[in-house]
């Protein structure tokens, strides 16, 4: 690899990574909101069944069954914000190797 290929690469991954950093804030407020939306929808569906007079011992299972949809919403965002650390981790990983074969080459 010659030396302006590793250049332009170090620049790519660090640009990836201005990128990746910005994502990150989105994926991470997406988080919040459906975590909010989440145990809004949870609290609610518990009154409901309340109000329904429905067994106390079987409101968690039921309210959590009901609102599935949304607590799945919320696990998918949470996985989306994990895939995209650690990708911004492997891309930081690439750059470091990356940085150290420029040294080496410079040195060389």
């Amino acid at each position: 690899m010659e030396l302006r290929d590793i250049v332009k690469e170090i620049y790519d991954s660090s640009t990836r990574l201005e990128n990746g950093s910005k994502e990150i804030f989105k994926l991470a407020e997406d988080l919040a909101v459906k975590e909010m939306e989440y145990r809004k929808a949870l609290a609610y569906e518990i009154i409901r069944l309340k109000d329904e007079k429905m067994s106390i011992t079987l409101i968690p299972d039921i309210a959590r069954g009901n609102v599935a949809d949304i607590k799945f919403q919320r696990d998918l965002a949470e996985e989306k914000l994990k895939a995209a650390r650690t990708a911004i981790d492997a891309i930081q990983t690439r750059m470091n190797g990356l940085q150290s074969i420029l040294k080496y080459q410079a040195e060389v």
